[in-house]
Parts: C-alpha cells; structure tokens; sequence
C-alpha cells in the first residue's frame, strides 16, 4: 500500500472525541457557577482553579480529603441512574475534612471513562454541582478523561478532591476526649458509599432484583440514596458547642472509625439498641447472613457521623442538630480503658 493510500487517523478514529469533550464544558458551566461563593477568582477553562482564602483568620491551615465511590458506580449503571452519584463524590470527601473542624472552600473532581457520553457525563457533573451547594462549596475545576482501551465503553470512575480551612488553635483532634463524655451520632441515608462489594454479592448469591419493593421505594432505588453531607449542621454545630470530637463513618463502620476519634486508653461503650438501622440494614444482613460483627465492621449500620461532647452538652448538641434537620441519638459514651488502644464495645 502507497503512503497516497493510507488511511488517515485522528484523535476521534482512536477513540477519543475532542468535540464531544467541548460540549460538555459548555453543558456543565451553569452547573459550576451555581457552586461558587466568595473566594472564587476566575471561571471554568483555565489550567488551574483559584481560590482566595477567607479573611478573617488568625493562623488559617488548609485541610485537603479526596476519595471516590468505589464500586457504587456499578449500581448507578445497571440502574440508568447517574444522577445522585455526584452527590455520594463530593460527601465522601467533604465529610471527610469536616471531621477535622474545617470550613470545605473548594472541590475538584476526576471523571474518566472509556467513550464520553454528554448526556451521562452532564447528569454526573450536575450531581457533582448539586453536592457542592449542599455542602457550600465551590466546584473551581476539574478533569475528564477519555480512554478507551482502559475503561469499556459504558464504563467510568470518579475521584473528588475537596480543600477546607480551618483557624489552627481550633482543629479538633482526639485529644480534648475524656472518660465520661458521650457520644452522639447523626443519622445516615442509608449505605452511603462504603460496603458496596459485600452488597453486589448478596445481591449476585440471592439473586434479588433492583426493582422488588420495599417500603415506598425499590431496593435500587434505596442502594443508590446518595450519601448525607453534614457540612451545613456541623459548622453551625461547631459555631455554638463545645465539640471535642468528631468521625465520619464510612468503610470500617462503627468499630474501626469511631476509635480514630478518641485516644489511647479509651473505649467507646455504645448502646445498639440506642437507634435502629433501617430496613435496608436488616434485608442485607438477613439476606447475606452477614454476622452483627461484620456489619458493623462493613456498613454505617444507620450512623453517618458521631459527635463527642460532654455530658452537659449532650441536649444541646441534639437540640441544634434537629432544628437543623438531621436525626440524632445518644449511643453511648467513653470510658476508660487499660488497652493501649482506643476501641469499641457493644453493650445492648
């Protein structure tokens, strides 16, 4: 064959289509500017994000968090439905930082895929936006990648970055956490975005279909809930009470999360009959014959976030959280322990 013969390639005969890519920029951009807030300097299109600190602070530390949400993905595309998705990214990074005392600032995220859909790629991103005004942060930039040979055609994955500020003699650590002071924890919307593999195999081994009832939505319908974001709460939380800890629980459950908030030498005694999961909690474990140990060791089991204050706070902990919307109880409290470790017992 002649070189006069030979096909001509592209960027799009490879797989990856520019055009395609420039119409989601346009499709997105009122989706990121309902983000924004004060501190965001310039628009969508540069290389870089630019964000201006708050004023106000004394000695600001920047607190950074990015994760994704994991195998979630999967549910979304066998249920068509990839517009609450965003919503679980920008959750499991920003509830994140929270835990630390930090104001979330900005948020960027990752979406790569094997062939960009703008349909989809908008519902994601729309998501993603919706998130962001959830938890007052401003989507300042982001990337998505085509890459075909990598992902399937229909696959993707996301990643989230999210930065917050907090004043520096008002980071909360563990340390301020003593025997006696009580535990709180705010209820989650269900699964969240943590234990989705055990999910998929209950769902693989029982053989139980998406769209069977249960309660007033379907069992897809309440896997995919998107995951609460507690920024709103939690900074007015920490504006009017003493907060001595908190923890965002996520993979690992109770068990293993609630311990990263506490100190050597302390052990959480929680009450499980304090609060009840949900439905959804109990048709899995009795569905998978998954053991009370693992699922509080795999799932949020119905507490999204704990909150650790003394006991004279402990009503008006609750009080605030409820006229702001969210569901507490009181689930147990810190007692001290001759282990070096933190850790957790059950009790109930």
């Amino acid at each position: 064959m002649t070189s006069a013969s030979k096909e001509t390639l592209d960027y799009r005969s490879a797989g990856v289509d520019i055009d395609a890519g420039e119409r989601l920029v346009n499709e997105i951009k009122p989706d990121i500017a309902r983000t924004h807030r004060p501190g965001v300097l310039g628009g969508i299109g540069g290389f870089g994000g630019l964000f201006e600190l708050p004023s106000g602070y004394t000695q600001p530390v920047l607190v950074s968090g990015t994760d994704g949400v994991g195998t979630k993905l999967m549910l979304a595309e066998q249920m068509g439905d990839h517009s609450t998705i965003g919503i679980d990214l920008v959750a499991m990074c920003v509830n994140d930082i929270l835990v630390c005392g930090a104001e979330p600032l900005f948020f960027l995220d990752y979406y790569a895929t094997g062939k960009l859909s703008v349909a989809k790629s908008t519902a994601i991103i729309a998501g993603i936006a919706d998130g962001c005004v959830q938890a007052g942060t401003a989507l300042i930039g982001g990337e998505t990648a085509e890459m075909p040979g990598l992902y399937s055609e229909d696959e993707y994955d996301l990643a989230g970055f999210a930065v917050g500020v907090v004043e520096k003699e008002a980071i909360l650590d563990h340390t301020a956490v003593a025997a006696g002071d009580q535990i709180i924890g705010i209820a989650s919307s269900g699964l969240h975005s943590n234990g989705y593999s055990l999910v998929r195999k209950v769902l693989e081994v029982s053989n139980a279909q998406l769209d069977q009832p249960m309660g007033s939505k379907t069992l897809g319908q309440l896997l995919l809930e998107p995951t609460r974001i507690y920024a709103k709460p939690l900074m007015s939380l920490l504006g009017s009470v003493k907060v001595k800890s908190l923890a965002h629980i996520t993979g690992g459950g109770l068990s293993e999360n609630l311990p990263r908030a506490m100190p050597a030498g302390s052990c959480a005694v929680l009450d499980s009959t304090s609060w009840t999961p949900g439905e959804l909690f109990s048709w899995l474990q009795d569905t998978g014959n998954i053991t009370t140990a693992e699922m509080h060791r795999t799932f949020n089991c119905g507490i999204g976030m704990t909150v650790i204050v003394s006991p004279a706070d402990v009503t008006q902990t609750r009080q605030l959280l409820e006229d702001l919307g969210e569901t507490t109880f009181h689930i147990g409290e810190i007692i001290a322990s001759d282990n070096n470790e933190a850790r957790v017992t059950w009790s109930g």
